[in-house]
């Protein structure tokens, strides 16, 4: 099942633009994405885009134990 987002475009005033990529919800828990996580943008093509976690171990062996 495939997710569909937008993507966000912000224009600031120095003619720097930011854009926005979202993840929605229901897949960041499938993946059990957290808050604050590294993640690495890899371009395979122009028609795909792979993200890749930098700190993968961690989130499944203590990453949590500070969570409050």
């Amino acid at each position: 099942m495939g997710y569909i987002s937008k993507v966000q475009v912000i224009q600031r005033s120095n003619e720097n633009r930011q854009y926005y990529l979202i993840c929605p919800a229901p897949l960041a828990q499938a993946l059990e994405i957290e808050k604050g996580e590294t993640i690495e943008w890899v371009v395979e093509d122009k028609q795909t885009l792979t993200i890749r976690r930098l700190d993968a171990g961690q989130h499944k062996t203590g990453a949590r134990k500070n969570a409050k």
